[in-house]
């Protein structure tokens, strides 16, 4: 058995151990916002309900392992005290796992995975309409774990006003486990989903995805692709160039002079493989 000090191994590989041994894990989707208003979300796998009454729910942005930066999710609770965390379920895990990219502060992650911002009734933040849950909440405190990279920080939030989309209930009125379809964090990129088992996505890329806000209009309305979809479209550097529009084009020419709607379904179905890039070069083409 390989048994290690955790002050013996550098941080970044203890990090790895405890994600893929702890798992699956809860998804945090929250939204925040900071003094002047601006909205961020963000998801965060360190997360848990903690009671009943009070409604407590605690999540932790913890601080970067390379960098030791903090997370502006943190910033902006420690300025508002305020945070909506909306669950994820396995419709919108792609768009997630591209709001997870280190975009820029002031930058709209809403925006970027395109997804619907939606007015609480009791706390400032938005929530995510797409999320089948979501938790208006205080923040009671915040716990501080270290000053150093990965060093947790808990944000401690008692929940004064809960959303519950009603297609997720059951005749009972509890929530059906199978209807919800919610997922969770596991280790390197995999994902569990609750009622299915594991799956991966690729993570988010180290530079900057162009976003679902960069997205052509007439794909991004389209009738056929899904907001996964779009998440995964979003979530490349950039587009293929003419050229490689062309190529694929003379290889491809099943592809050349159909609609618009089959354009959009041949590229689902390069998705549904992760060949993003041959998907992209079927939506361009002319």
């Amino acid at each position: 058995m390989l048994s290690i000090d955790p002050k013996n191994i550098p941080t970044q590989k203890l990090h790895g151990y405890l994600l893929g041994a702890v798992a699956p894990r809860p998804i945090a989707f929250a939204s925040t916002i900071d003094e002047n208003g601006v909205p961020n979300l963000s998801p965060f796998s360190f997360f848990n309900v903690f009671g009943a009454n009070p409604p407590i729910m605690i999540f932790s942005p913890a601080r970067s392992v390379r960098a030791n930066t903090t997370k502006h999710t943190l910033d902006n609770a420690e300025a508002t005290k305020e945070v909506v965390v909306n669950v994820v379920n396995y419709d919108i895990v792609q768009q997630m796992s591209l709001s997870s990219t280190m975009y820029p502060k002031g930058v709209n992650e809403f925006e970027k995975a395109g997804l619907t911002m939606l007015p609480s009734d009791e706390v400032k933040p938005f929530r995510v309409a797409e999320s089948p849950v979501q938790f208006e909440c205080k923040v009671k405190d915040i716990i501080y774990t270290g000053s150093e990279g990965g060093a947790g920080n808990l944000i401690v939030c008692e929940v004064v006003k809960l959303h519950i989309n009603e297609d997720v209930l059951a005749e009972d009125g509890s929530i059906d486990q199978y209807k919800i379809d919610l997922v969770a964090r596991a280790g390197g990129s995999y994902y569990s989903r609750a009622r299915d088992g594991f799956f991966e996505i690729p993570k988010p890329l180290s530079t900057l995805g162009i976003g679902v806000d960069q997205i052509p209009f007439e794909i991004k309305n389209s009738k056929v692709l899904t907001g996964n979809n779009l998440g995964m479209l979003g979530n490349v550097e950039q587009l293929p160039t003419e050229d490689d529009v062309n190529n694929f084009a003379k290889e491809h020419g099943q592809f050349v002079g159909v609609s618009e709607e089959k354009k959009h379904t041949f590229a689902q179905e390069y998705l549904e493989n992760n060949d993003v890039e041959s998907a992209w070069k079927v939506l361009l083409l002319k």
